[in-house]
């Protein structure tokens, strides 16, 4: 009886301890095989180009280019490749940006083992899988903020801790115009000051703050 190939996964993650750690789940199945390893967006679209796996778990925040914009390249090029979106952060703007981008699951890096294992042996098979917390977040139904280029300049100063007065000389814009932004901001996010706007943005994938 011919036995079946193991599953061969390119393991994307510029954590060096995150990245083992994935390995040694990984490879202590006996149908999986990592064949690659890539510390950086770049080098995992170098290494998909190179090795093309049957399934790629790629971390969303990495270095020179982030897991997003890695995801849409590599879909682009290969249209088939079988994709697990991995990261710290849940928020459901994230989840739908990658899912958008063809992910085939998204899982957070608090995931349980068997929940790993399962996610690689459906992506395979190329069905979608995604994890009870993860699909609630998608079900909570909360409207796209749609914040502006300028609300999002805004919004990230914010982050930074700038003040209005310093937000509109970093942007050359007034103050009263700075302050107006800041109410849009408000409103589209659904909170009643700064500090949540930002709280909220960063859990929900709106903003990412730089590590």
């Amino acid at each position: 009886m011919k036995t079946a190939l193991p599953i061969r996964i390119l393991i994307a993650e510029d954590h060096l301890i995150a990245r083992k750690g994935l390995n040694a789940i990984i490879s202590a199945q006996p149908d999986m095989k990592v064949i690659g390893e890539a510390a950086n967006g770049q080098q995992a679209v170098a290494e998909f180009r190179n090795r093309q796996p049957d399934v790629t778990i790629i971390d969303m925040r990495m270095p020179v280019m982030n897991g997003f914009d890695a995801i849409s390249t590599i879909r682009a090029e290969f249209p088939a490749a079988n994709i697990i979106a991995i990261s710290a952060f849940g928020g459901d703007q994230d989840i739908r940006r990658a899912l958008d981008l063809g992910a085939n699951s998204y899982l957070s890096k608090d995931v349980l083992h068997h929940e790993l294992i399962e996610a690689i042996q459906s992506v395979h098979k190329g069905e979608r899988y995604l994890t009870a917390p993860v699909a609630a977040s998608l079900a909570t139904k909360l409207p796209a903020p749609n914040l502006s280029a300028r609300e999002l300049d805004v919004l990230n100063l914010i982050a930074q801790g700038e003040s209005n007065k310093q937000i509109g000389y970093l942007l050359g814009i007034v103050e009263h115009t700075v302050k107006n932004h800041v109410k849009s901001i408000l409103g589209k996010l659904q909170v009643e000051d700064r500090t949540h706007a930002v709280t909220a943005a960063i859990e929900r994938g709106v903003i990412h703050l730089k590590s």
